[in-house]
């Protein structure tokens, strides 16, 4: 009787062994990291099971120790538990969305759910008329397009020897170079007008001649004193309105010319699809076998038939298999890849010397996809429905598409044209106007106060006074002659 417990207690020990080492090949077999069991939260008696199929893709799905993680990892999850079914994720053995092959027969996740492999596909999908022929779609759960993601170095435009004029438009350089002529003869003008720059002008010299004004004004706009020193009112009013205007003028420019150093945000060369034709530089191309080369192929549109052909005749060397290696090789590489613009919204902020041109073109979804008369497609569309309607959608976006480094910002940084700078020119020329009429007011006083003492009319005196201050030397020696002869 000892014999026979003692032989079965050795027994079970022996199987409580063999499942434990069992279970722990399980875990490390890399054969079960594209099969995680199902969630615990669409477990349950009798509840239906679904199998699943996906593609890995950052940050879609993606492997993490011995479970996939992701967006639609996570977007299922949610499903299963409104759906109430348990589901078995695999990944798609030839790493393919879905195309139709040479023998007409379909690749990848359409090709599975075709052949009864897979039941739905969740995955960064997109919704397509061909693909929409053989199987059935849910409403889209993400939006997006094509665009071209480039790195930036590549895509920069070489600083020209110029560069330093980028912070202004040609217009504002204009207005500026009219504004500082104007301004200094304003102030040569109102210098020789006022009494008060002067005490005898037919004997004494001004300071203010018009190369003295033009270094008095020079001088504010590098922020630094020149001579001669203002002593009217009217010409002090024109030397602060410069200098004002001057000081936030400097501003602008040192904020502008800063952003555009340090942002490297200078104007891309390639802003469209155009431009990326016309060029010569990089290479281009997409996935292989994707929606967005059979987009290029089926378009009407002249630009998108030179980028078709152009993949076509270099398909070997221009098409990738994965989305991986399209950013790689774009990173290591001059090559530009044609994708899905939310996916390179992804590889900008995950990479910082990525970018995506401005364009995006062809509109279109990521949409889960099912058999054709499946009864879970219409179950499938009004609870993804529902999660966008409770935010749950663009929570999911925010969290998996939050970026790793410091991201620049999307805000392009362009030299700044004249309305930006008008109430700027304004206020200078509100500035000039009072100057120019205190100058005369000044003038005016002084030229009643002579004409009361010589005992002469004040219009006459007045003129006297402009053209000797003017240097009319014709004007000024024909009013003595005629104050002479009146004399005698």
């Amino acid at each position: 009787m000892d014999k026979s417990l003692h032989f079965t207690i050795c027994v079970v020990t022996t199987v409580l062994l063999l499942r434990e080492s069992s279970q722990a090949g399980e875990e490390k077999d890399p054969e079960v990291l594209a099969a995680p069991k199902p969630d615990s939260r669409g477990a349950g008696e009798g509840l239906p099971t679904l199998t699943v199929t996906t593609i890995l893709e950052d940050p879609y799905v993606m492997v993490r120790g011995a479970e996939l993680e992701g967006y639609c990892m996570e977007l299922l999850a949610a499903l299963a538990g409104m759906l109430r079914f348990q589901y078995r994720v695999k990944v798609v053995g030839d790493g393919q969305y879905g195309a139709v092959t040479a023998g007409g027969n379909w690749s990848g996740m359409i090709g599975e759910i075709l052949r009864r492999e897979a039941d739905i596909a969740v995955a960064p999908l997109t919704v397509t008329s061909a693909r929409e022929e053989v199987v059935s779609f849910t409403t889209p759960f993400l939006q997006t397009g094509i665009g071209i993601l480039l790195r930036k170095d590549t895509a920069s435009q070489d600083m020209s020897f110029f560069h330093f004029l980028s912070p202004f438009s040609k217009e504002t350089w204009t207005a500026l170079l009219f504004a500082y002529l104007l301004t200094c003869f304003c102030l040569f003008l109102v210098a020789r007008l006022s009494p008060c720059e002067w005490n005898e002008p037919k004997n004494e010299e001004n300071h203010f001649t018009f190369l003295n004004s033009l270094w008095f004004g020079a001088g504010a706009l590098a922020l630094q004193g020149a001579t001669p020193r203002p002593q009217a009112l009217s010409v002090r009013v024109i030397a602060v309105v410069w200098w004002l205007f001057t000081l936030a003028l400097l501003a602008a420019y040192i904020a502008n010319f800063t952003a555009l150093l340090s942002s490297g945000s200078e104007q891309l060369p390639i802003q469209t699809f155009e431009d990326l034709v016309k060029q010569r530089n990089l290479e281009f191309g997409t996935l292989e076998g994707s929606s967005t080369f059979y987009y290029f192929k089926n378009s009407k549109n002249p630009i998108h038939q030179m980028i078709y052909e152009y993949m076509e005749k270099r398909r070997e060397h221009v098409l990738v298999k994965t989305y991986q290696e399209a950013v790689q090789r774009v990173m290591d590489s001059n090559y530009a890849f044609i994708g899905e613009s939310i996916s390179q919204d992804l590889a900008a902020a995950r990479h910082c010397n990525l970018i995506r041109a401005p364009e995006v073109i062809g509109a279109r979804g990521f949409g889960i996809a099912t058999t054709q008369a499946s009864p879970w497609t219409k179950p499938l569309s009004i609870a993804v429905l529902k999660l966008r309607e409770a935010g749950d959608l663009d929570y999911l976006r925010n969290k998996w598409w939050e970026s790793s480094c410091l991201r620049q910002s999307r805000e392009r940084w362009g030299p700044l044209e004249p309305p930006a700078l008008g109430g700027l020119f304004l206020t200078l020329g509100i500035g000039l106007a009072l100057g120019v009429l205190a100058a005369l007011a000044e003038l005016s006083s002084s030229s009643r106060r002579a004409a009361a003492h010589a005992k002469k009319s004040c219009c006459s005196v007045f003129t006297e006074e402009i053209c000797t201050r003017l240097r009319i030397k014709g004007t000024a020696r024909q009013s003595q002659e005629t104050s002479g002869k009146g004399n005698a």
